[in-house]
């Protein structure tokens, strides 16, 4: 597939990773999912992002799915107490979703860099927000 050549860096790689989108070099955020205001490099200002609630819907769907399969293998499996069920799904669920947080939003902001998309704009141009 051809690389867009306005881009030096691949976007949705490079926010990925926590890198900005247009160089590869800045830092996307400022703090754990905090965005920060513009790219410390290139000074590319991050205005245009806003992941929404994609990532946690991603995280809730993909994470949810893995540990309700595991639990109920557990559960049929061993029948253990409830505060087994606690003290394992708990600290799972926290190691699995807060860091596959983080790079879901950086492929959403990624992904919106990359395709240039804006609020209240489709893909001809006009602008609808009015």
């Amino acid at each position: 597939m051809a690389e867009d050549s306005a881009f030096q860096v691949d976007p949705v790689k490079a926010a990925t990773r926590g890198r900005c989108p247009h160089c590869g070099k800045g830092r996307l955020f400022s703090g754990f999912l905090t965005l920060a205001p513009r790219c410390d490099h290139c000074d590319l200002d991050y205005e245009f992002a806003d992941s929404g609630d994609g990532p946690a819907v991603f995280v809730i769907l993909i994470i949810g799915f893995v540990v309700c399969g595991l639990a109920l293998w557990v559960e049929v499996s061993f029948s253990p107490p409830l505060w087994v069920h606690l003290l394992l799904w708990l600290p799972l669920i926290l190691i699995l979703c807060l860091p596959l947080l983080r790079i879901l939003k950086g492929t959403m902001i990624g992904l919106q860099y990359k395709n240039r998309a804006a609020e209240g704009r489709l893909a001809d141009g006009i602008d609808r927000s009015e």
